[in-house]
C-alpha cells in the first residue's frame, strides 16, 4: 500500500500528476487538484513518475506496511528512549 500526500499550498496546478497518474490524480477545473491518498491499485513506478514531474515536488508517495507502523511515527524502543529524555 501506498500512501500520497500533496501539499497543496506548493501545487501550482500544473497537472502533471494528472496526466501521468490519471487514475489517481485529476484536476477539477484550473487549479484545484483532487487525489486518492490511499492507492492500492496504481502502479508504484506511475506513481513516482508523477511525483518526480511535478516541477514544484508538492506530490510525496511513502510506502505503507500493511499492519505496521504509519509513516513518521515512532516504534518501539525508539519512542521509549525518545520519551525517557
Amino acid at each position: 500500500m501506498v500512501r500520497i500526500a500533496v501539499d497543496l499550498n506548493r501545487c501550482q496546478g500544473y497537472a502533471q500528476c494528472a496526466f501521468l497518474a490519471p487514475e489517481i490524480f485529476a484536476m477539477h477545473g484550473d487549479e484545484a487538484l483532487l487525489y486518492d491518498p490511499e492507492a492500492d491499485d496504481a502502479p508504484r513506478e506511475k506513481l513516482d513518475r508523477a511525483a518526480a514531474a511535478c516541477p514544484v515536488q508538492a506530490v510525496l508517495v511513502d510506502a505503507v506496511e500493511p499492519g505496521g507502523p504509519e509513516p513518521g511515527t515512532a516504534d518501539g524502543p525508539a519512542e521509549a528512549v525518545s520519551r525517557a529524555r
